[in-house]
């Protein structure tokens, strides 16, 4: 018998109550196709088939039926387990969550709504500056969320990482305040032709930033900026880019830097695949009140909507395959 992973049993459970997939993939908060992708793993793990499906019903088999009372106690063993090593008087231990940068971001957003949802779980903001650093570190068990876009993380690390999809994030770019583009309200992508644009080369712990830039400038003669000192804080951050005076690729919400504009990217608009993420099999109430305040800011600001003609790397997913 293989090593069934709680979420497994935890995506069964939802489909077995409700019989019906879209709803159980919206109580919890991941996509359908997710979560038909591990009911159909956890059948093969098993070796039984667990659903009849059509189009219209879906109904549980004998051995589905026979699998929810032992499915209900793994999980139940397992919250047991993760209570025994809670904080004191039964609390959660605190969230160690990573925004990337300390300023206004899709992901402060995201926690000032979660700690709203859930005042008595405490939520501990990080900011480590690149989404590949921060992966290694919730693997290391320094971090337990991060955000950015996981569809530039190596495989290996993907798989090892849970994800709920958040935003698809208009990108622009940051202008010097007298450079030939700052008076326009929005930058064609076309009008950086022959530009060199600064995108994190170099840095080892923003790869998924410089692998996106490269995906949006092939074929368009634009440049990725040589490599920069790895600035640390904000005024450092603006110094460096002073000095070496490269427009910065960057995302609409970008913190607003004195001697500089920043300019929504158009024709197209290219669009930033925003993920939460979180070591694979983790569970923690800070995490589900992130989950659930991302699905609640999403739906009432569109943060999941593409644009037509826009542009992105790839589609955003749930659970642990490309996106």
């Amino acid at each position: 018998m293989p090593d069934l992973e709680p979420r497994l049993l935890r995506g069964f459970l939802a489909v077995a109550e409700e019989l019906h997939f879209t709803r159980a993939a919206a109580r919890l908060y991941v996509a359908q196709q997710a979560l038909s992708r591990d009911v159909r793993r956890l059948e093969r793990e098993l070796g039984a088939e667990l659903f009849v499906r059509s189009t219209r019903h879906v109904e549980l088999t004998p051995d589905g039926q026979r699998l929810v009372p032992h499915a209900r106690r793994v999980l139940r063993a397992h919250e047991e387990l993760a209570a025994a090593f809670a904080g004191p008087a039964g609390h959660a231990r605190p969230l160690l969550v990573d925004l990337n940068t300390d300023g206004p971001s899709t992901a402060r957003t995201v926690l000032e709504r979660a700690r709203e949802l859930a005042p008595g779980v405490e939520l501990m903001a990080r900011f480590e500056s690149g989404l590949t650093h921060a992966a290694a570190e919730i693997l290391a068990g320094r971090l337990d969320v991060s955000f950015g876009r996981a569809g530039g993380l190596p495989a290996g690390v993907r798989a090892r990482l849970d994800r709920h999809p958040v935003r698809y994030e208009p990108l622009a770019v940051l202008l010097p305040d007298d450079h030939p583009l700052a008076g326009l309200e929005t930058v064609p992508l076309a009008a950086l032709t022959g530009e060199s644009v600064y995108a994190g080369a170099g840095n080892p712990r923003t790869l998924e930033w410089t692998d996106l830039a490269e995906a949006l400038f092939e074929g368009r003669d634009i440049k990725i900026a040589p490599p920069a000192p790895v600035a640390v804080g904000k005024e450092e951050f603006r110094r460096v880019m002073a000095k070496t005076r490269n427009p910065v690729l960057a995302t609409v919400d970008f913190v607003r830097m004195p001697g500089s504009v920043n300019r929504p990217l158009v024709d197209p608009v290219p669009l930033s695949p925003l993920s939460m993420v979180w070591r694979r099999g983790v569970h923690h109430p800070g995490i589900d009140a992130l989950r659930t305040a991302a699905a609640e800011l999403a739906a009432a600001h569109g943060w999941l909507d593409v644009p037509a003609g826009s542009w992105r790397p790839e589609p955003l997913t749930s659970g642990t395959g490309r996106g």
